[in-house]
């Protein structure tokens, strides 16, 4: 009986820290990611469109240097038919770049039958689940910040003036946002590759939710904001709320948060990213520059959003992972 009560002790009671091995597990699947031929293939991707991108803005912006005080971020917002602005690209490339690192990261560990032995280190499965999310999240953040390197560096090459501190700062807030935005779908990813077992059916799935997101949320909020708050009369306050309920629902999607990001924080004039009336710009003085704690005031919601939206999704794989029976 005493052994009994021993047992179920023993079992009942982890022994050590739950985040035992934690940065072993970083460091091995970074390795794996960055020595892989897909992330090869992604880096590759991301340099062209990054060098191509800021060389079109470059000849395009050598007529203004003497008159914009915001070239830096002109690099990044400025588009050169027929190439978009590289934030355009980002909004595209940052989701699949993210759901390529995490789409198989559970998945390939059942199908190769290593979970099991893996677990059977001194490593719990909480560590296990953080380490290959936290891999994928500096994967991501080393590549966002090389490319971010990357853009000033030609950018200095190409219009010989030197970036000033305002608009540094901004593009490395911009840079956090990117990194946050990506971290949503690989922890999107994380999670389909959790449910599913097969690595093509999570790429898809998170694939499909990225351009139900991208493609479709945005006349589904227009449609529900119609339904649940209809124009009866045609007064003005109806109109507002129909469109106050379509801002809100379509702030649902994390590509909405990141365009009002962007738009706050490299288009410095910008002085709201929500609805106004006229009467709140009486005062205001049009086309000058908000410094950047004004702008970041501006856009501080949405950044809570996606870091919210980021950690609940890890949440929700960390329940998954936990609930699941692995056997040798």
């Amino acid at each position: 009986m005493s052994l009994r009560r021993e047992t179920v002790k023993s079992e009942s009671f982890r022994e050590g820290s739950p985040w035992t091995g934690l940065w072993a597990v970083v460091a091995k699947e970074m390795a794996d990611h960055l020595t892989s031929v897909r992330m090869r293939v992604l880096e590759i991707l991301m340099l062209l469109t990054a060098a191509g991108t800021v060389y079109a803005a470059t000849m395009n912006l050598r007529t203004t240097v003497g008159e914009d005080p915001f070239l830096l971020l002109r690099l990044f917002t400025t588009a050169y038919d027929p190439l978009p602005a590289f934030v355009g690209f980002l909004g595209f490339l940052v989701p699949l770049v993210a759901i390529a690192l995490a789409f198989d990261t559970v998945n390939s560990e059942f199908n190769r039958r290593t979970m099991s032995r893996i677990l059977a280190q001194p490593i719990y499965r909480d560590a296990l689940l953080l380490g290959k999310f936290l891999a994928g999240l500096f994967t991501l953040a080393l590549i966002l910040t090389a490319i971010w390197l990357l853009i000033i560096g030609l950018g200095i090459v190409g219009l010989g003036v030197p970036p000033s501190g305002e608009e540094v700062g901004r593009s490395l807030w911009f840079l956090l946002a990117s990194i946050f935005y990506g971290g949503i779908w690989l922890a999107l990813a994380m999670v389909f590759s959790i449910v599913f077992r097969q690595p093509a059916t999570a790429a898809l799935s998170s694939i499909a939710v990225w351009l139900f997101f991208m493609i479709f949320w945005s006349i589904i909020a227009n449609l529900l904001a119609q339904i649940l708050q209809p124009v009866q009369y045609g007064f003005a306050r109806e109109i507002l709320a129909q469109a106050q309920l379509e801002l809100a629902l379509s702030r649902l999607s994390p590509n909405t948060l990141y365009t009002e990001i962007m738009l706050a924080l490299m288009h410095p004039t910008v002085r709201s990213v929500g609805l106004t009336l006229p009467i709140q710009w009486q005062g205001a003085i049009l086309g000058s520059a908000l410094p950047l704690h004004q702008s970041l005031l501006l856009i501080w919601p949405q950044l809570t959003g996606l870091i919210a939206a980021t950690i609940l999704f890890f949440a929700l794989g960390y329940v998954l992972f936990q609930r699941q029976e692995i056997r040798a």
